[in-house]
Parts: C-alpha cells; sequence; structure tokens
C-alpha cells in the first residue's frame, strides 16, 4: 500500500533515497544539504522531544517563520505524533497571530527568530493555551528568561535523548496514522470577509500532489524553492505535500532579497508564483531594458515582437512557418535565453501561477518567451490543484480542465461548484459555515463566479461578491480591467470601480522603482513616493498606459463599455498592515471602497481633486493619519469600432 500520510512518506523515502538530496538551504552564501535519511532522523527526535513537552494526538502546533529546514522537520515531526500543524504568516502582526492562535488552541508554537517571539510573548495573556514556544535563531535571545521558551537545538537534544525510550510508542503512533486524520489547518487570506480555519487530511493533500505529478510527469529527479509563505496552500502543496510524494527536492533561498540570485544557482525544475510576483519579475525586466544602450533596447523589442507572434505557438508544438520559427529560434539565443536566465528560469519544466487570476497579456509574455506557465485554479477550501492544462493545451482565457479526480458544475447563480478527493475536513470550529460552504451531495461553492465552455475548459470571471454590472447593464468584473493595467511596469496596483455606476474609474498605486527609474532619466526631482505620484508627468504616464489599455478595450465587442473613464494617483501604497491587501497581497476591496468613500464619489462627480484622510501603520506599531489631496484626471476613451449587434452577441 502506498504510504497515507507524510510521516510514512518522509520514512518511505529515507529507506528508498536514503543520501539523496531532500531539502537545501543557503545560509551566509553557502548551500546546505540534508538529504531524506538526515531528515528522517531529525524529525524523529523532534518528535520524541515534542512528545516529552506533551504534543500527543489532536494538538494543534503553529508554525511562524520562512521556509527553513527546521521548519519542514518541525511540521513532519508534528503530524507524526497525530497533531496538526497550523503554519501562519511570518509577517503578520502580533494582533493577527493572536486570532488563529487562540481559535486553534494552539499548545506549542515554533518560531524562526527574536522577531517572531516578541510577537508572541506579547500575545501570550490572551492566549494562555501556549506552553511553549520553541525558537530557531537565538541571537538577540541571551536574556530572555520566559519558562515558555525552549531553543530548537534543546529540543532536539531532549528528543535525542528520549528516542530509544520513546521508539515503540513513535512507531505505534506512525502505524496509527491515517489518510483521512488532520493534517495541516490553514487560515484564509481574507479577501471578501473574516479568515477562517481550513482543516485538511492528509489524504486530501497528497491526493492534490499526486494529480500534479500525473499531469506534469513531476519525480524525484525535480527541484522546487520555497520562497513564498508556508502558511499559504498553494506553498504548502508545492514545497511539502509535492516533495514528499514523489521524493523530489525543495530548496530555500537565504532571503527575500536574495531570492532571485538564489534561483538562478538552483535552477529549479518546477516553479509556482502568484500573479503579483510574475508582475514584479517583469517589472524589473522592463527597468534593466530600459538602461540599457540603444542596440540592445531595439533587439529586445524586435525579438519580444516575434515571440509574441509565434512564441506561444513554438512552445506547445504548433505549427509555425519556417521562417518564424528560424527567427524565434534566433531571438531565443540573443534574447529569451538569456532573459530566462537572468529570471532563473532556465532549467524550468514548468511553472505555475495560482492565487488570484492572472492577466492574459502577463500569461503570454512568459509562454512566448519560451516558460511553460500554466495557470491554476483552486482555492484554501479545495486543496489548490482543481484545474490544470497538460503541455500544449494552455489557452489565455481559461484556467484548464478540471483536474483528475474534480468534478466541475455552474449553479444557475454562475457560481462555481467543485466536487473533489481533495477538498478540506470543514472550517475549525465552524460547522455552520462548513454546513453553508457544502451541500448534501459533496459539492464546495468557490463563490466564484465562471462558466464551464464546451472545450471542458473552466473560465473564472472573478469573485461572485465582485461581479456586478453598470448602469447600461454591461457585466462588470474588476479584477480582469485590473490585470490588464499592471500588465504595464508603471503601474504596481490598480481598484477599478464601477458596479451600479455609469462608467468605470481607478485607483491606481505606481511602481515606485520603475516610475522612480523613469523619473530620473526625465531629470524629475521627488522626496518619495507620493510626491512622486503627485506629479503631472507621473500622471502623464500613467494616462498614457490606460489610453494603451483603453484602445485594447475598444477592440473587444465584449468589453468596450469597460472603458476607463477616470483614474487617480493613491498618495501611498495599499499595504497588508494598513488592511487594505491580504497577506498575499489580495486587494480587499471592502475596505478599500469604505476607506476611500469621498475619492471614489469625487470621481464620479467630475471634481479635479480630492480629500483624504487614511490610516496607516507605522513600523513600531503606532497608527497616525496621513492627509492629502489627490488629483483627479480624465482618461482618453475610445468609440466604438463595431455594430451593437455585436456587441450584444460578444456578451
Amino acid at each position: 500500500m502506498e504510504p497515507d500520510t507524510f510521516p510514512k512518506l518522509l520514512v518511505h523515502h529515507a529507506r528508498q533515497r536514503g543520501e539523496r538530496p531532500a531539502i537545501r538551504e543557503k545560509n551566509r552564501g553557502i548551500w546546505h544539504t540534508m538529504g531524506w535519511r538526515e531528515l528522517a532522523e531529525e524529525v524523529s527526535a523532534l518528535a520524541a522531544g515534542l512528545a516529552a513537552q506533551g504534543v500527543k494526538r489532536g494538538s494543534f502546533v503553529a508554525l511562524v517563520g520562512d521556509n527553513r529546514p527546521r521548519l519542514q522537520a518541525a511540521m513532519c515531526a508534528v503530524q507524526w505524533l497525530g497533531a496538526v500543524a497550523v503554519p501562519l504568516y511570518p509577517d503578520a502582526t502580533a494582533d493577527e497571530l493572536a486570532g488563529p492562535i487562540h481559535s486553534a488552541e494552539v499548545s506549542h508554537v515554533f518560531a524562526e527568530n527574536q522577531e517572531q517571539v516578541d510577537k508572541l510573548l506579547a500575545i501570550l495573556p490572551r492566549c494562555p493555551g501556549v506552553q511553549r514556544i520553541v525558537y530557531d535563531e537565538d541571537r538577540g535571545m541571551r536574556h530572555y528568561q520566559q519558562p515558555q521558551l525552549v531553543s530548537y537545538a534543546a529540543l532536539l537534544a531532549q528528543g535525542r535523548e528520549e528516542l530509544a525510550s520513546r521508539k515503540g510508542a513513535l512507531d505505534a503512533e506512525l502505524a496509527r496514522g491515517s489518510g483521512k486524520d488532520p493534517a495541516a489547518l490553514f487560515f484564509t487570506s481574507g479577501t471578501t470577509g473574516p479568515a477562517r480555519g481550513v482543516l485538511h487530511s492528509h489524504g486530501a493533500l497528497i491526493d492534490r500532489a499526486r494529480a500534479a505529478a500525473q499531469i506534469d510527469g513531476l519525480n524525484d529527479s525535480d527541484t522546487a524553492i520555497a520562497y513564498l509563505p508556508p502558511a499559504w496552500i498553494g506553498q504548502h502543496v508545492l514545497a511539502y505535500a509535492l516533495p514528499m510524494v514523489v521524493g523530489s527536492c525543495v530548496c530555500c533561498p537565504e532571503s527575500s532579497e536574495t531570492m532571485l540570485h538564489d534561483m538562478r544557482e538552483m535552477g529549479p525544475s518546477v516553479f509556482l508564483a502568484p500573479p503579483r510576483v510574475l508582475e514584479t519579475l517583469l517589472t524589473q525586466v522592463s527597468i534593466r531594458i530600459n538602461d540599457t544602450g540603444g542596440i540592445k533596447r531595439r533587439l529586445y523589442t524586435h525579438y519580444l515582437g516575434v515571440a509574441q507572434q509565434v512564441g506561444a505557438r513554438v512552445l506547445a508544438g504548433g505549427p509555425v512557418a519556417f521562417a518564424d520559427r528560424l527567427a524565434y529560434a534566433l531571438g531565443n539565443l540573443l534574447i529569451y535565453g538569456p532573459l530566462r536566465d537572468v529570471l532563473g528560469m532556465s532549467r524550468l519544466r514548468v511553472a505555475y501561477t495560482s492565487g488570484e487570476a492572472i492577466g492574459p497579456d502577463l500569461l503570454l509574455f512568459y509562454r512566448s518567451i519560451g516558460i511553460n506557465l500554466k495557470p491554476l485554479y483552486g482555492s484554501t477550501e479545495t486543496g489548490l490543484f482543481v484545474t490544470m492544462q497538460g503541455n500544449g493545451q494552455v489557452l489565455p482565457d481559461t484556467v484548464g480542465p478540471a483536474a483528475p479526480g474534480v468534478e466541475l458544475a455552474i449553479s444557475p447563480e454562475s457560481e462555481l461548484l467543485v466536487r473533489s478527493p481533495g477538498l478540506f475536513l470543514g472550517y475549525h470550529r465552524d460547522a455552520e459555515g462548513t454546513r453553508r460552504a457544502t451541500n448534501a451531495e459533496g459539492w464546495f461553492h468557490t463563490g466564484d463566479a465562471g462558466w464551464l465552455g464546451d472545450d471542458g475548459q473552466l473560465r473564472v470571471i472573478d469573485r461572485l461578491k465582485d461581479v456586478g454590472k453598470l448602469s447600461d447593464g454591461t457585466l462588470f468584473a474588476p479584477k480582469l480591467l485590473e490585470n490588464k493595467l499592471k500588465f504595464s511596469p508603471y503601474i504596481n496596483e490598480a481598484v477599478a470601480f464601477g458596479n451600479g455606476r455609469d462608467r468605470v474609474c481607478v485607483f491606481v498605486n505606481i511602481d515606485l522603482e520603475a516610475v522612480g527609474n523613469w523619473a530620473d532619466k526625465q531629470g524629475i526631482s521627488y522626496t518619495g513616493y507620493a510626491d512622486l505620484a503627485a506629479h503631472d508627468e507621473v500622471y502623464g504616464l500613467i494616462a498614457d498606459c490606460i489610453a494603451k489599455a483603453n484602445a485594447e478595450l475598444a477592440a473587444d465587442p465584449a468589453l468596450a463599455r469597460l472603458q476607463i473613464h477616470r483614474f487617480l494617483l493613491l498618495h501611498k501604497l495599499l499595504e497588508a498592515d494598513d488592511g487594505e491587501l491580504t497577506r498575499m497581497r489580495k486587494v480587499r476591496r471592502n475596505v478599500i471602497a469604505e476607506r476611500y468613500a469621498g475619492l471614489v464619489d469625487a470621481l464620479y462627480d467630475g471634481r479635479s481633486q480630492g480629500r483624504v484622510d487614511a490610516e496607516v501603520r507605522y513600523e513600531d506599531g503606532r497608527i497616525g493619519i496621513v492627509s492629502a489631496d489627490v488629483t483627479i484626471r480624465d482618461a482618453k476613451t475610445f468609440a466604438l469600432t463595431f455594430t451593437p449587434q455585436a456587441q450584444k452577441k460578444a456578451a
């Protein structure tokens, strides 16, 4: 029988693969490798230590930190004992950690460093159930005397001392484990409401990882990179569940600042990135190209045009004329290959994007330069892999057909329903919420609007709550417009408004690095983000980006009436710490609409300026008010170039 829990998979790989690399970490510029046998020995010792510290079947153990081998080992050790791992976002504030830790009745917490320990100590009075805080890095913690604290090294040493005496009990717990047992508790991003705890079984997570391996032929020779928050289920499935299933290696970069350089060194073959990460990488490429000389820039522009025309067909193995294939091959030698190398993607076999909808323009850019990027559809509750596209079957306006084992249906209200072996066990301590989300036949209500085409491919429009109509009845899906704008390297974030209105207007966050680089070349001086965003020249730059998007919208009968009519540049970046974005950097529309209601009104009543008083949270925890007068501009729109009958047919 195949192993049905993560600790059983670990033991299996330790026997079968022994010295093969299981996990690598870069520390102080040097890569360190841990093999499967060494990892299994550390996990079993940790499990013995945790058992001595009171962790037992049914306990909930939180983990707060970046991706590190010790975090992976701790997670598996927790699951060895039949306890449940609760990964939390490392950049969450103390208040944001308190809710999940209290609601899950967490008894033990693994914390990466002093920063995380300080947050946990601050909330101990609100979380009296926490008995132990196990810290990894001891820098700065010499004088900490709290009785709850124990170092990872001390816990590991204790476990090794007690391993012999506890071996029988540990073997029994390992054998007792079942695929039906709860393995991990994830908290949703809270995009449209309060975050909820989503409980997943070993079997559900393992099943979805096996589905990915089946579709894309993933095996023990693959290498993945763990750089996203461990609390996100996408990172968990790709960097924990998948390596555990196929016996592949996962690499942890030294830091977020060195990630791109480290990625070039490790050369992953499997990669997962939310659209925001892909947008950031494209922005960095655009900045570097703008800084190059004339001939290099002309070569890039020319061959990027070639790639946009034929690159996707070349990647899919479709028919391409000989002359075009030759031009693309030359472009691959001069531009695409070096570009993939700069991005650390020269060895990629498959890349996935998930977390939210990716714009077709962004998807086609990466595919056109030879990166096998595929959009995934899924949610925390569905275990990520709901749809998957095979090689040569990637379409830019879809997220693919149902993944193996998954059934899809569309409700009369256009809501997507999912039935899958990867579904969650339920919302933690929320039986009523679980009942509302799943019906008696096992269908999960995703809350997303979409439809299934005759080709079996799923098209997702947007969150059902966010889909609306203009006052003339035109369907309004804000994410589609926002993605089109964010393809520009100068736009970091966009928030579109239009539901119930006569036209579409947007808030824009400029990209400080890209626009700052442009401003330096124009000789424009500025003191910071707010000053740069207020410049007339910057408004002109963004107006050109919006005009380009409007021209593309005007050429599409289904989207022409969604052209953007007015816009403003926000005086501050939308931030997760201010509650405007989730920890996965997704927009909280209801928060923004309420907080900036005065600016929304100003967009629609014809004013050329709006006043805003916005609450911000500083790094030291203080809360302040930032006031500003924000300029509002009209955008260039285009006349419709087709008949009303054509538009009606497209709709």
